[in-house]
């Protein structure tokens, strides 16, 4: 009988343990667990997106009826090869490319006004080439790790005014967002910066100080804003106003069932615009039925509440608080969409991370888990001792 040495079975891995490649060594450090839970959700949204581009297309009057799901194929492959090759870079380079990112992003943004495509009342997206770019879904995950770093650089002690600079981005962009205006994206990196703020140790006298600005400056907005008043006032006063989009997901979420009504079945995404977007969700429980919900907010929560955890276990505060804050990020952003497709809070065109139809959503999505994962990543003295010494096999 032929014996196998333990060495060899090793070794006959794609990536064994001894492989130094910049692959090998990626392989092994980063969370697998969570790259493959990343990979149903892509999985889920491609499969959502056949479901509901026929009637979409249908309704767009474009002749080709898997047009959107093409395209939804082609983003899921491009954020995919994004969050690999972002979730590789060291922890120098994740704040190099913070910089530049949020340096692009704001400078395309000061230009939406003159150059933008405006839709629905607002100019967030630049049009080239049939695709539309809107660039403060790459100016969140940025900024989060750029104020992460300002806050434990003033942690240091050595003159950097880094909260005063973290905040001076917090406006620069808040503002930028204001002049569009898109309320929903301020909202997401005021909760991330709150956050990232909380847990760099400021004191609770300056969080609660900024809540309560933040809860101020939110309630402006109905003030302010007549789009912002409008979908207050149907939320609350749904008698008195036009709500067949929420009206229709409900209709679909509870023609759905338990199990649903079956793979390409489901009927209202014919009779509402934005069920292959914003309401992606609702299509997906018209034919998934409750069943698929429940996997969805499950597969969030594991993103969530592991990346979070992994988090709170690295040993530098930069890494810490911008790891922490990324996973927010993409938290509160699925909360936000499945929260409007249950009408629980006012409508807001908000993407379902990696679920609903877009390519910047998609590819945005791909750059904050690719920070994510690679401020994560298992590197000698980045965990706390019983956690890093443990897993000192993944450097060996």
């Amino acid at each position: 009988m032929t014996t196998v040495n333990p060495t060899q079975a090793t070794n006959t891995h794609a990536f064994p343990r001894s492989d130094r490649s910049s692959i090998g060594v990626w392989w092994w450090t980063v969370d697998r667990w969570m790259l493959g839970v990343v990979a149903i959700l892509i999985a889920i949204g491609v499969m959502i997106s056949f479901a509901a581009s026929p009637a979409a297309a249908l309704r767009m009057n474009i002749g080709d009826p898997f047009h959107f799901a093409v395209r939804q194929c082609v983003f899921a492959a491009a954020a995919a090869v994004i969050l690999i090759g972002v979730s590789m870079l060291d922890v120098r380079n994740v704040r190099r490319a913070a910089f530049f990112i949020w340096l692009a992003a704001i400078a395309v943004m000061m230009a939406l006004p003159f150059i933008g495509h405006s839709a629905k009342g607002a100019a967030r997206w630049i049009e080239f080439g049939g695709f539309t770019f809107q660039p403060s879904e790459y100016m969140k995950p940025a900024l989060v790790i750029l104020v992460a770093w300002m806050f434990a650089e003033g942690q240091k002690g050595q003159g950097v005014p880094g909260v005063s600079i973290a905040f001076g981005l917090y406006a620069i962009s808040i503002g930028l967002l204001l002049i569009q205006p898109d309320v929903g994206q301020t909202v997401l990196i005021t909760v991330a910066f709150g956050a990232a703020f909380w847990m760099a140790g400021v004191p609770i006298s300056w969080v609660m100080g900024l809540g309560t600005a933040a809860i101020a400056g939110l309630g402006s907005t109905y003030f302010l804003f007549d789009h912002v008043q409008s979908r207050v006032d149907r939320f609350f006063s749904p008698d008195k106003a036009d709500t067949h989009q929420v009206d229709a997901a409900a209709v679909a979420q509870a023609a759905g069932g338990l199990c649903g009504r079956g793979p390409g079945e489901g009927v209202m995404k014919r009779h509402v615009p934005d069920l292959h977007t914003d309401f992606a969700a609702s299509v997906g429980a018209e034919e998934f039925g409750l069943v698929f919900l429940l996997l969805v907010i499950s597969l969030f929560a594991f993103v969530v509440i592991r990346g979070l955890q992994r988090a709170m276990k690295l040993n530098d505060p930069f890494e810490q608080v911008a790891a922490a804050g990324l996973f927010v990020l993409v938290g509160q952003q699925a909360i936000i969409n499945l929260a409007v497709n249950l009408n629980m809070i006012p409508t807001k065109g908000m993407t379902l991370p990696f679920i609903s139809y877009g390519g910047s959503s998609m590819l945005a999505m791909g750059l904050t888990l690719g920070l994510a994962l690679a401020l994560t990543r298992r590197r000698p003295g980045a965990y706390t001792h019983a956690e890093g010494l443990a897993k000192a096999g993944a450097y060996t």
